[in-house]
């Protein structure tokens, strides 16, 4: 596919004398991001995120910042918070007011009525301005009280009811199980149990993260020194894979073929012992097909079915490892070669903070545009009854309902605080700028991921193509290429990152429907829906796949992206089993190297943090959850090593593209010699005439 390098007596590595690539992408871009930047300010000026962080009473009003000297939020009937209405409108439909403190007392309003201290007391729970000299069923009457006070706590700023657990599980406030209301009501303590969790439901949240943040506190330096050892360890790895590269795939392999003949014995074990037992002959497809799938393994044909199967298996293993053995050792020694250019470009390593804060700050960005854009909304008022009303749910105003004829028709009716809505021009276009804020973020992030790879291709371009190493090796290679790529190709990488960001939002899309129809009853949709999803998914992981290797093309040549996109294509697959051989074979050793780090830091640190090494048992700090630092020291492992391993495996695509088109140029004359170090000279059984090489 496509015509071969040819020779070319300048070419001496990445291009230096480069011109701009993708101009009118780029300038697509600067555009975008202007305005993604105008959606940001837009939503900053609307939004207000203390509607997320406080809650509000039936007015709207925030309790705590609003009415600073109220910080809590109290339910005149916490029962009412039980209702199905809690999950769809996310708002209790009962009377809700902030408050300087939760009730600590139980009492009734008639109670409370009886005397003035009680009085007082009880006042400061219902709404401002009502005149407590008034009967009972006038306060009721119009909601100016609740009709019954309970033992309550503080709850993530909300103030619910104080349960107690007896023994054999029964539920008490104020050691009361049942009590009644000024409305003639029983009230059973188990009830305002579920009304409160469905308030709530994170009621366990904030004492379950204050905890979390206690053992943070006495555990950081211990999860900083997992880090820094996750960190050494990682650096050993690469740098070993110098030398033990070779004796792990061939481990590797010789385990897989033994586990696989183990396998053929004991499936010919197993049929042997079956032979001559009642039953033990019947066929597959005599038994049909039976829900007790060990019912199978009672039968000889299906262990002689698992043995051809194996046997097939490694049969197909042994003649690839006699008929690509070659290509093997290639892949072997590219992988040390890669270990070595690490070691000769450390300056690398350290590139993945940069690409890490850019990330962080393209995550920061996203998520809080995201945050105010969802609450740059205007409260909406609607009417909430406990009876049957022509008016139920619709909108209202709090400052003119007492007087309107809603309240002749419908006497329980009240005008509440639902939620956050409005029906302005910018709040009818809140959802394109959602999704126009993620579409920017895909586009981002995908921008980020690509100035990474293209700095770093760069970089070991510049190592391979130094003939000889380390000596023509330029100064300050990962510099100098982060250089040319913000310079002359930033087009490049927003064409590349767009076209990945599409597919990735039309998945988002998809996953979107996905939920939307899981209750639906259309299994062709659910089929074409899950086909669809599918082929994106496979879509995304080519294109990911193409843009790597275009990217490298752009570092080293530095022509425009579908120019790149096509060489690097054609090259990989005029050399496709090459390809297939290396890609598996790096990702196998990454993946031991990303398993053997996590595995050694977090069973060190699951020792450490649960006292089991006796040497460092007093060291070990007192926890309420020693699996918090745990999780944290193997996930914090996992993401160094990724970081660490993402460079390597940049280097080893560099370097393998880089390989083939050295075998394409050259042919080993003094004119044109070969730039590849002399173990993949004596593997190919190739050499340079009248120069050599250095390893």
């Amino acid at each position: 596919m496509g015509d071969p390098r040819k020779f070319d007596p300048t070419f001496k590595g990445p291009i230096y004398n480069r011109g701009c690539t993708d101009i009118l992408c780029c300038i697509l871009f600067i555009l975008a991001l202007m305005g993604y930047f105008a959606v940001g300010i837009l939503a900053w000026s609307q939004g207000d995120p203390r509607k997320v962080l406080y809650p509000t009473d039936s007015k709207g009003q925030f309790c705590g910042q609003t009415l600073n000297a109220k910080p809590l939020l109290f339910y005149f009937n916490i029962l009412k918070c039980a209702s199905p209405l809690v999950l769809l409108e996310f708002q209790c439909p009962t009377t809700q007011i902030c408050v300087e403190r939760c009730p600590d007392k139980f009492m009734t309003l008639v109670k409370a009525l009886r005397k003035e201290d009680d009085r007082e007391y009880y006042k400061q729970f219902c709404k401002e301005g009502v005149d407590m000299t008034k009967v009972t069923p006038e306060i009721l009457k119009n909601g100016l009280c609740p009709s019954i006070l309970t033992p309550s706590k503080n709850f993530t700023r909300r103030c619910l009811p104080a349960l107690e657990t007896l023994k054999g599980g029964v539920v008490v406030v104020d050691n009361k199980t049942t009590f009644t209301d000024d409305l003639g009501q029983n009230i059973n303590a188990t009830d305002l149990l579920e009304a409160s969790k469905k308030s709530n439901v994170v009621v366990e949240a904030r004492a379950v993260a204050m905890r979390i943040f206690e053992d943070y506190t006495q555990s950081w330096h211990w999860i900083l020194l997992g880090l820094v050892i996750a960190m050494l360890v990682s650096l050993m790895f690469i740098l070993l894979l110098r030398c033990l590269a070779g004796v792990r795939v061939w481990v590797m392999i010789i385990m897989v073929v033994i586990v696989i003949g183990y396998g053929i014995f004991h499936c010919y074990m197993q049929y042997a012992s079956l032979k001559g037992q009642a039953g033990s002959d019947v066929t597959i497809k005599d038994l049909g097909l039976q829900t007790d799938f060990s019912v199978y393994l009672q039968i000889q044909q299906t262990w002689l079915a698992f043995m051809i199967i194996l046997c097939i298996v490694e049969v197909v293993i042994i003649l690839l490892l006699i008929f690509l053995r070659k290509r093997l050792l290639i892949a072997i020694a590219l992988i040390k070669e890669a270990s070595k250019a690490i070691g000769h470009v450390m300056s690398s390593l350290f590139y993945p903070l940069l690409t890490f804060a850019l990330l962080s700050l393209v995550i920061a960005y996203w998520g809080i545009t995201a945050v105010f854009l969802s609450t740059s909304n205007e409260p909406v008022y609607k009417v909430f009854n406990t009876t049957e009303c022509m008016y139920s749910r619709d909108t209202c105003n709090p400052e003119t309902f007492n007087s309107s004829n809603i309240t002749t028709e419908c006497p329980d009716a009240e005008c509440l605080f639902a939620f956050y809505g409005g029906e302005t021009l910018y709040h009818k276009y809140l959802i394109l700028f959602q999704f126009y804020n993620l579409f920017l973020f895909f586009w981002c992030a995908n921008f980020v991921t690509a100035l990474g790879q293209v700095t770093l291709a760069g970089a070991f371009a510049s190592y391979y193509w130094a003939f000889k190493k380390p000596d023509d090796i330029p100064a300050f290679p990962v510099f100098n290429s982060l250089g040319r790529a913000l310079r002359y190709h930033t087009g490049s990488l927003a064409f590349g990152s767009l076209i990945l960001a599409i597919v990735q939002v039309i998945r988002v899309i998809l996953e979107y429907l996905d939920q939307k129809l899981k209750g639906a009853q259309n299994k062709c949709a659910k089929f074409l829906l899950s086909c669809l999803k599918c082929c994106f998914w496979c879509l995304e992981k080519f294109i990911k796949f193409l843009n790597r290797n275009a990217y490298i093309m752009v570092a080293i040549y530095g022509k425009n992206f579908c120019t790149s996109a096509k060489d690097a294509f054609f090259l990989l697959m005029r050399n496709i089993i090459r390809v297939a051989v290396l890609d598996k074979v790096t990702d196998f050793l990454l993946f031991l190297g990303k398993l053997l780090i996590v595995g050694i830091v977090g069973i060190c640190s699951f020792f450490f943090f649960t006292g089991k090494i006796k040497i460092v048992e007093d060291a070990a700090p007192s926890l309420n959850y020693y699996w918090v630092p745990i999780l944290t020291v193997v996930f914090g492992a996992y993401l160094i090593a990724h970081g660490f391993f993402s460079v390597y495996a940049m280097c080893v695509d560099t370097l393998f593209l880089c390989f083939l088109e050295d075998l394409e140029r050259n042919d080993g004359t003094a004119d044109r010699p070969y730039f590849m170090p002399e173990r993949l000279l004596s593997i190919l059984k190739k050499s340079n005439e009248g120069v050599k090489t250095v390893d």
